[in-house]
């Protein structure tokens, strides 16, 4: 058995310049852990894979194509492969969510 403590994982690098860890990754999966501070935001980017976000604290914004909406706590995103997203906290606290990317991607990534 594998437990992880998504609070204490080790930040992983990302364009960004966020708090994120990758928590999972295997041949099949990816999972990040995400932390955004009041103001902060991920860059315009698109997947090369179906990716879901799931919020776990806080109150956010996300865009995906044309789409923005306000999302909380147990809310699923579903963000389908290759269509700019983002996500946003224009709120006075922490929003922190899970990113899964399924498959795992062979594809970097791409910043807009």
């Amino acid at each position: 058995m594998k437990i992880v403590d998504a609070r204490s994982a080790p930040v992983s690098p990302n364009p960004h310049g966020v708090h994120a860890s990758m928590i999972h990754d295997t041949e099949h999966a990816q999972a990040v852990h995400i932390t955004l501070q009041p103001g902060e935001a991920l860059k315009l980017h698109a997947t090369p894979v179906d990716v879901f976000f799931y919020v776990l604290e806080g109150r956010g914004v996300v865009e995906i194509g044309d789409e923005r909406e306000e999302v909380v706590a147990d809310h699923l995103i579903e963000s389908p492969a290759r269509v700019p997203h983002r996500l946003l906290n224009e709120s006075e606290s922490v929003f922190r969510f899970l990113v899964v990317k399924t498959p795992r991607p062979k594809e970097t990534t791409r910043v807009l």
